[in-house]
């Protein structure tokens, strides 16, 4: 790489991003700045592990319905739960909604990046972003695009995850002074569009002049990656009780996995199936012909499914019972959501 390649990137690639950049409904246009730091942040807590495709319908669901840090912070969290159901990693949306309820206690949201770590929900990457992309102020953003670009751009050869603090220092040493908001989305952009994972486009790169792995012949070499742990894999069982066209639904444990959202009763998720452990209540429960699979970050799922119909005014457990014809309105998780449509195929 040139000497003077570090000071070379950021022009290079702001005068790529001007031309070039995204247009999404969180983002204000090259060079200008944003003005609305709500949207700024609700996008970034959206977009934590979440592919920008998905994310664009929820933010703008999510704007319409609560268009502030006031009226989300006003808002019931089995509201804001079920609108958020699909999205995935649900500590995501306790910590928003705690978020938005203390920045509109404090009045604002603040501008720096101790300031914003202070929240609820707020990491080093989600505080810098904001600082950079809402205030203007110098950041150093890297997430999993910009860790993808600085591996390859500087050939670091350590692997993931042990290489971050040399990612971000290299991140820091091209980091411009102003414009850090938009040097940090067009190293985004530059990531989800030119320098991909696999087949990187490297003749439309704005920076290829100074890219080592480009030189070196093997851009896809990079990041290096420490070799996979197999997930663990645990069994369940989930129960639909039925009655009068209606489906009992509970609401899990504000704390803990899929915490405060609306689901089908399930018994424990353990290392062999449990069967009917924990069933809801004693009835004839029928076992289905067919298990639902769900992957989690830290572990696979596989449940068995358990159906039952019992009269209208039979004694039954506490939940919410809700129409099985409009369970879709339900805003259950993911693999619950699958759970029921298999069931509802197969009952």
């Amino acid at each position: 790489m040139p000497d003077n390649a570090p000071e070379s990137i950021a022009p290079a690639l702001l005068a790529w991003y001007d031309a070039n950049a995204r247009r999404l409904p969180w983002r204000a246009p090259p060079g200008a700045n944003a003005t609305d730091p709500y949207k700024v942040w609700l996008s970034e807590v959206m977009l934590q592990q979440t592919q920008v495709a998905t994310v664009i319908p929820y933010f703008e669901t999510f704007t319409a319905r609560w268009p502030g840090f006031a009226a989300m912070a006003a808002a019931a969290d089995a509201d804001v739960m079920a609108a958020w159901a699909g999205l995935g990693y649900y500590a995501r949306a306790r910590n928003m909604l705690a978020c938005a309820r203390e920045v509109a206690r404090l009045g604002e949201l603040p501008d720096s990046e101790a300031g914003l770590r202070a929240l609820p929900g707020i990491g080093d990457y989600t505080a810098a972003a904001i600082a950079a992309i809402a205030f203007g102020r110098r950041a150093v953003v890297v997430d999993a695009n910009v860790e993808r670009v600085v591996s390859r751009l500087f050939a670091i050869a350590a692997p993931l995850p042990g290489s971050r603090p040399a990612i971000r220092q290299r991140t820091d040493t091209i980091t411009p002074d102003a414009r850090a908001g938009d040097f940090a989305q067009a190293m985004m952009d530059l990531g989800s569009g030119i320098c991909t994972v696999r087949a990187p486009k490297c003749l439309l790169c704005p920076i290829a002049f100074g890219c080592k792995a480009r030189t070196r012949g093997d851009p896809e070499a990079y990041p290096v990656k420490a070799k996979k742990v197999p997930k663990p894999q645990r069994h369940g069982t989930m129960f639909w009780l039925e009655r009068d066209g209606e489906v009992l639904l509970v609401r899990r444990p504000d704390k803990g996995l899929l915490g405060g959202m609306r689901a089908l009763p399930t018994g424990p998720w353990v290392d062999t199936p449990p069967g009917m452990a924990e069933a809801p209540m004693a009835t004839a429960w029928r076992m289905l012909n067919e298990t639902v699979r769900h992957g989690f970050t830290h572990f696979d799922l596989e449940v068995a499914l358990a159906t039952a119909t019992i009269p209208r005014h039979a004694s039954a457990p506490p939940g919410e019972w809700w129409p099985v014809a409009d369970i879709e309105s339900a805003g259950l998780p993911t693999v619950f959501a699958k759970a029921a449509k298999a069931i509802r195929r197969l009952r």
